[in-house]
């Protein structure tokens, strides 16, 4: 096959690098501009309209804190990003220039435009910010509800950070699977989102005590707890567990810019040994044979109308706007999937 190539009038592109570990993202970060590559033969060459915002991600790969990836500085920043394709290399078959390519790939997302095989994208019928909280957001929220949180019907669940990009989704999944579910959230726009998306139980933890609430209106407990903030509101949720509850760590955002406080309390076993309740931890990573399954019936969800996805209003545009994207997510403003926009 005869490598293709757009009409592009662009040499250079930009893309975020870390120049440095740094407890603080900004100081860790550095804009590249570079020759826009030539693909060879098998490689795809794409140009990233929108780029998904994962902050904790991002703090705690430039803090040198992620244990399973292993990387000396510089190394590429971002990871799902979705675009069109511009340029094709030989002996690729299944794309042509024009079409709308999703890629979820460390290092990809933070850049304008990316060089991968082209095993590596993924064909969407079009390059909308959606998909960005579809792939991976969507795909960790199932696979950590039906894996990892054994999920049921007829069961409550409680989501924490529920009008996020990863809780958004996860509100919609449980409900889909026929359960009661609780969400909090920070404000009255989040809480009428949640509310919209079927939320049984809105707390807004502005207005009314978390535990509180939880002990008065649910006094069998929570079976499925999915907690994306962790610190005090990991350890409330673990308080009303119910019998068999299970509690999965999906994250921890209030401590990722933070140094972890250090717990003095009872062991925790103590609250689970005698509702032989459990906590789980869900990193996609461990769960990648779930991914290609979940991603496929997300999109069909997505597409026949039985999902809705949230897209934070707030624009972010360029490479610039990322590190004020990051604060932004890790301030816990954003409703639903924050993203940055490249072009038009």
């Amino acid at each position: 096959m005869k490598r293709s190539i757009a009409n592009m009038s662009a040499k250079t592109y930009k893309k975020l690098t870390a120049k440095q570990f740094s407890s603080d993202f900004q100081s860790a970060i550095a804009i590249e501009e570079l020759p826009i590559p030539t693909p060879n033969s098998g490689e795809i060459l794409i140009r990233n309209k929108f780029a998904g915002i994962n902050a904790g991600f991002d703090t705690l790969i430039c803090q040198g804190n992620i244990p399973y990836v292993n990387l000396t500085p510089p190394f590429d920043l971002g990871v799902e990003a979705v675009g069109e394709v511009v340029a094709i290399g030989e002996a690729v078959e299944g794309f042509q220039v024009g079409d709308a390519v999703a890629t979820t790939g460390r290092g990809g997302g933070y850049r304008e435009y990316q060089l991968i095989p082209a095993q590596l994208g993924f064909k969407v019928a079009e390059a909308i910010p959606e998909i960005l909280t579809l792939m991976p957001t969507g795909i960790s929220a199932l696979v950590a509800l039906e894996q990892a949180g054994e999920m049921q019907s007829q069961e409550t669940i409680l989501i924490t950070a529920a009008a996020g990009g990863t809780g958004h989704i996860a509100v919609q999944l449980a409900k889909l699977a026929g359960n009661h579910v609780i969400g909090t959230c920070g404000s009255d726009a989040k809480a009428q989102l949640l509310q919209e998306l079927g939320c049984d139980r809105v707390i807004n933890y502005h207005h009314e005590n978390l535990n509180a609430v939880l002990k008065q209106e649910y006094p069998n407990g929570i079976n499925l707890v999915f907690d994306c903030v962790g610190g005090t509101v990991f350890d409330t949720c673990l308080d009303h567990l119910a019998v068999r509850g299970r509690l999965v760590v999906v994250g921890f955002i209030s401590e990722y810019a933070k140094v972890p406080p250090v717990v003095s309390q009872p062991r925790i076993y103590h609250q689970l040994f005698w509702k032989a309740a459990s906590v789980r931890a869900f990193l996609m990573p461990h769960y990648a044979e779930y991914m290609v399954e979940a991603r496929d019936r997300l999109l069909n969800l997505f597409y026949t109308h039985q999902l809705r996805v949230a897209i934070n209003p707030t624009p972010f545009h360029g490479i610039e706007s990322i590190p004020i994207a990051v604060n932004y997510l890790l301030s816990g403003k954003n409703m639903g999937k924050v993203v940055v926009q490249f072009y038009e």
